[in-house]
């Protein structure tokens, strides 16, 4: 509450923009100063032992016979999910009206955080249809014009005669992330097709290969 009162004040004399994804997990790299002070953590990847991506660290630990910090030790270099946030948070500042949804996903790991995959889609189903924090207009803007806005993105953002044609189209009633963090690479639910730069890249739930994205610069 004290830092959206900040951000708050200071976008009173300045431009301020903040995101935030519908998850109450992070993810970053597996560091032994994050680990001392977070609750579950799970191995997404590890360099020096890949057969333990996807486990729980205290699992690995067990496993090994010692304290989490050594099996961090043993793992790194590695990547991890921190089990450390509060949802009574999430929802407070997904609420506040200059906050964007950004899915923060990384790809390339082998076992990625859901958020990859189900960021937008969990925002239509909890937060809007279940929960009712947000209406649907106001989700849909925190995902596209207010982002396109605050970074000062052209053409973008909005379904506008001239302006590139991004278009997700999903049904409100159905739509549903299905990312989870045992099976992070599902397929949402209710999305009938994607239009990148006014290319078909997904209709009936398969790729097209008709790729229309490039490179934005603001």
């Amino acid at each position: 509450m004290q830092t959206l009162a900040a951000i708050a004040e200071a976008a009173q004399s300045q431009p301020v923009g903040l995101d935030v994804y519908p998850y109450t997990a992070s993810s970053t790299a597996l560091l032994p100063a994050f680990v001392a002070r977070a609750g579950p953590v799970k191995v997404l990847s590890s360099a020096a032992h890949p057969e333990m991506s996807g486990r729980m660290l205290d699992d690995i630990a067990g496993d090994w016979g010692v304290s989490r910090a050594a099996a961090t030790d043993r793992l790194m270099p590695a990547a991890a999910i921190y089990f450390d946030m509060d949802e009574e948070d999430l929802q407070r500042i997904m609420a506040f009206p200059a906050t964007m949804i950004g899915s923060d996903g990384t790809p390339g790991v082998d076992s990625p955080h859901p958020r990859l995959w189900g960021t937008f889609p969990r925002v239509l189903s909890r937060y809007v249809r279940e929960l009712r924090l947000l209406t649907l207009s106001q989700a849909i803007r925190k995902m596209t014009g207010l982002s396109a806005d605050t970074f000062r993105l052209a053409d973008r953002g909005y379904l506008r005669e001239g302006y590139a044609a991004d278009i997700v189209v999903f049904d409100p009633d159905t739509v549903q992330d299905r990312a989870t963090y045992d099976a992070p690479e599902e397929p949402s639910a209710g999305i009938a097709q994607v239009i990148v730069n006014g290319a078909i890249t997904l209709s009936g739930g398969q790729c097209t290969g008709d790729h229309g994205g490039r490179l934005l610069r603001h």
